[in-house]
């Protein structure tokens, strides 16, 4: 699943491309990928213009002309890809923007499982799935105190409280195991026994590791592509994720893959330690 790096790179690839171009049409080619009334969405939509694009969490934010948002998550596999509109269409392109000037915003997905929703502008921070985010990692509301408040209250596994979204937004299971080796933390630590000391070095290595995600353009293990149709470049860059029998990078002991919450999980076993 993309997460808040690759999300972020998807966000600046479409607006460098797309804003302030009037969509002439729009193609919904899988009526399921539209949370709502299909020819309401289109109706909206159409003949406006796509004026900002924010992000919240792994959600896109879609600002239009009308004073309309259009929020969109990728799920598993999701990506947005510009393109000119004489160009064949791929099996998997299921919602298409024709645009004025000749090219598509196309909405491409195998597994057809992301979703799109149009609400009006500020009415999405009341939809249960956006509201409930935790604070954004890269801004000034993810604070070290905040973030310890929160740990306190969850017994849970860290590995599973960095995944909630309510905690920290944005994170998932790449850059949890990124940022937790980083920290040298098991992921079966309960979150509710990190130390104060522990939680700042977890927190200002989440903040180092997703700004350097984002400069790399993300990380592809899969299918992750730009909105330029490129791969992001952070792949070369991890540490543990998917490393499993090669030498931790500090003292060379092979990392192990585990199961913790029903997720794939890596580890340095002589460097992350349950407490």
């Amino acid at each position: 699943m993309p997460e808040l790096p690759e999300v972020e790179t998807v966000r600046r690839g479409v607006s460098e491309q797309v804003l302030n171009v009037p969509i002439k049409r729009i193609d919904v080619r899988y009526s399921k990928m539209i949370n709502g009334n299909v020819d309401e969405f289109k109706n909206i939509l159409t003949g406006q213009k796509i004026i900002k694009i924010d992000r919240r969490g792994k959600y896109l934010l879609f600002r239009f002309s009308n004073n309309y948002t259009m929020i969109s998550h990728l799920r598993m596999e999701g990506k947005y890809l510009v393109e000119s509109h004489t160009e064949p269409i791929e099996k998997h392109s299921h919602v298409i923007f024709e645009l004025a000037d000749g090219r598509d915003l196309r909405y491409n997905d195998t597994r057809k499982f992301g979703r799109m929703q149009v609400v009006k502008t500020d009415d999405e921070m009341l939809l249960p799935g956006i509201k409930k985010l935790g604070p954004e990692p890269l801004s000034a509301d993810f604070t070290v105190d905040d973030f310890y408040q929160r740990l306190q209250k969850k017994k849970k596994m860290i590995k599973p409280a960095l995944l909630d979204q309510t905690v920290v937004a944005g994170l998932g299971n790449i850059y949890v195991d990124e940022v937790l080796w980083m920290s040298k933390i098991h992921p079966q630590t309960p979150a509710n026994h990190l130390t104060k000391t522990e939680v700042r070095e977890l927190h200002d290595n989440i903040i180092k590791e997703l700004k350097l995600s984002i400069e790399a353009q993300g990380t592809t293990v899969f299918t992750f592509k730009t909105a330029f149709n490129h791969a992001g470049e952070f792949q070369k860059q991890l540490h543990v994720y998917r490393k499993t029998g090669e030498p931790c990078e500090r003292c060379q002991t092979p990392i192990e893959r585990i199961v913790v919450g029903q997720r794939g999980t890596h580890i340095c076993p002589k460097e992350q330690r349950v407490k």
